[in-house]
């Protein structure tokens, strides 16, 4: 019988709320016709204004009531009876809200503490390099026999109206800050490279209102001639993905833009610190590129998220990536168009 009410639940990162709409696409794709919702963190809403298909988007905001709001969350997704509930968490809470859910196939993966209670589970492998949205599919399998699909984002045509004005001549955008240090690219590595961007070709750098600091630092130090911005704080999600589209080349950390530029197939160029790719994290972009360090160091990876310093002292995995890899990138995206 086909189901006719599914929850998928991802309330991590943003980019791992993005890398889970790879779900949702399959999903849909395999019951054109199901209610399908979708549970994120508070914050992360913005991402999917106005999808053409998800019925509705569920928010759990983790720092206000944070137990609280996850009871409240139980009741409401209990009353929409619904048939399948995915997690693709391995967190106690979001086990909580699947194993009570009442739904008839209750799915994570077997990491997840309350995995016991799931009617079925999938291995969480983060050893072979596959990737995240292949270690979710894997949730699915029994349901959906298709291909994995690449996560993907709804800009609204007012989205692209917005950005409309940022479109008059060649430009790449740069998501420079990271939830954490060791993932991010340094602030005067990036302004050095960009130096060296011809004037004829825009800088647009990407981000929250937390990151306007940063982007203000790196296009000071860069002393640039020609047509910068600073537009962290001042586009919305879609806004900014719709920005990303276009760009001749979105250089991004090891973060979140990553997943917004492969949810529009953008050209990406992904700037790996201390992880690397093969956790399962790269760009899925037609058009991708990755830089990291040329040398092996025996520090690197040093963990799956980073860290708030480098444990070594020395951030080698960072400064020793040299402007001529981007400068390489840049000549070869201006090449191609």
């Amino acid at each position: 019988m086909m189901p006719s009410r599914i929850l998928v639940i991802q309330t991590a990162f943003l980019g791992d709320a993005i890398l889970a709409t790879a779900l949702l696409e399959n999903l849909h794709q395999a019951f054109p016709d199901a209610q399908l919702d979708f549970l994120v963190r508070k914050g992360h809403e913005g991402l999917f204004t106005k999808h053409p298909f998800l019925n509705q988007v569920l928010v759990w905001d983790k720092k206000k009531d944070r137990y609280r709001g996850l009871w409240k969350l139980l009741l409401f997704i209990r009353k929409q009876r619904y048939e399948h509930v995915i997690t693709v968490q391995r967190f106690a809470s979001t086990g909580f809200l699947t194993a009570f859910s009442g739904a008839k196939n209750r799915i994570g993966f077997d990491k997840n503490p309350l995995s016991f209670a799931f009617t079925a589970t999938a291995t969480h492998d983060l050893e072979s390099g596959l990737h995240e949205t292949s270690r979710n599919h894997s949730l699915i399998e029994f349901l959906v026999q298709t291909p994995v699909l690449r996560p993907r984002l709804y800009p609204t045509p007012a989205d692209f109206e917005k950005i409309k004005g940022f479109q008059q001549q060649p430009y790449i955008c740069v998501a420079p800050a990271s939830v954490w240090f060791t993932k991010q690219y340094p602030a005067d590595k990036w302004a050095a490279w960009l130096r060296s961007v011809p004037d004829s070709v825009a800088i647009y750098i990407l981000g929250s209102p937390d990151d306007k600091t940063l982007g203000e630092d790196i296009l000071k130090k860069a002393h640039r001639t020609g047509r910068s911005e600073n537009l962290c704080g001042r586009l919305s999600f879609l806004e900014s993905a719709a920005l990303m589209k276009t760009a001749q080349m979105n250089f991004v950390n090891d973060s979140a833009p990553m997943h917004m530029a492969s949810a529009l197939n953008a050209p990406v160029c992904a700037v790996y610190c201390s992880t690397i790719p093969d956790f399962g994290f790269g760009p899925l972009s037609e058009n991708s590129r990755v830089l990291e360090i040329t040398d092996s160091l025996p520090c690197r990876p040093c963990g799956l998220h980073g860290h708030r310093a480098c444990p070594e002292g020395h951030f080698r995995c960072a400064v020793e990536i040299k402007e001529s890899q981007f400068l390489d990138v840049l000549r070869e995206s201006l090449a191609r168009e």
